[in-house]
């Protein structure tokens, strides 16, 4: 890996919890940390406790939001290989950490700006098309990182209801999405196998007395300090260099639900991801 104060890291979700502390980890030793959020105000407020923290400002239940995000990667990266000393725009670890819980108890069906179910959209496909759009900035950086957080409560998608049109709830559209950035994450992993970026899926504690966590009335059961090790661990860890396609519960490789190794399950899911993504091309 490059040394960690060449890197430029992406994190996205950071105006709270984990994400934020990761970036409060990171930024002292890190070249440039990009930092993602939707409230302006405090990627700002963090963005003047580090001058190498880039705030970079986006709504992920909006693909074409995404997408912008995406622009605003590539820019920032541009000027931190001007500013530094990597010879073209590179990005070294993308963690896409932003998501949405369980939401209030018997809290109703929500849907993303372009009419997919909200935490599909914003836990998996908004973390998909933002990877796919960076690409070619992490095979730039190579050895480049993925660290996709996840969850170790999994549960498996009804593509016959992929939406939970029939019987909703929050709890099942999140852990369903959870599932599904896992599946997404061997599917990548082996798709860049010899390309020097690895892809790696972490559930980095249970139940961190977060905003998540609170709002859906959960009583913590870790701390924050324990997912904030578990995380940064795979994105700067060197005995971690070429380590790829696996799940993480805490810093234990442990398997994931059953159906994150069902290879017809995964190329549907593939096949709804494109048609999803189809929506905002």
């Amino acid at each position: 890996m490059h040394p960690i104060a060449e890197q430029t890291i992406l994190v996205t979700g950071t105006t709270s919890g984990l994400g934020r502390a990761l970036v409060e980890r990171l930024a002292p030793e890190a070249g440039t940390v990009l930092a993602h959020g939707r409230d302006e105000g405090r990627l700002h407020a963090l963005a003047d406790r580090h001058p190498n923290v880039v705030p970079l400002v986006a709504d992920l239940a909006d693909q074409h939001a995404v997408d912008d995000l995406a622009d605003q990667v590539a820019a920032a990266a541009a000027a931190a290989a001007a500013a530094g000393p990597a010879p073209a725009p590179a990005l070294h670890a993308l963690v896409n950490n932003a998501g949405i819980g369980f939401g209030a108890p018997h809290s109703p069906r929500q849907l993303s700006t372009d009419g997919i179910e909200l935490r599909l959209a914003v836990n998996y496909l908004a973390a998909v098309r933002l990877t796919r759009r960076l690409l070619p900035l992490l095979r730039r950086g190579a050895p480049s990182r993925v660290v996709n957080v996840a969850s170790i409560g999994q549960q498996a998608i009804d593509f016959d209801d992929p939406f939970l049109d029939r019987r909703y709830s929050g709890v099942d559209a999140y852990r369903r999405s959870k599932l599904a950035m896992v599946m997404h994450t061997f599917d990548l992993a082996g798709q860049l196998r010899r390309s020097g970026v690895t892809v790696n899926a972490v559930h980095p504690a249970s139940m961190m007395p977060t905003k998540m966590v609170r709002e859906g009335g959960a009583t913590p059961m870790s701390t924050l300090e324990e997912g904030l090790e578990a995380t940064v661990r795979l994105i700067t860890d060197p005995a971690l260099d070429g380590v790829t396609g696996r799940f993480f519960d805490g810093t234990e490789d442990v398997p994931a639900h059953r159906q994150a190794y069902d290879g017809d399950a995964r190329r549907r899911l593939g096949a709804l991801t494109d048609e999803l993504l189809s929506r905002a091309a």
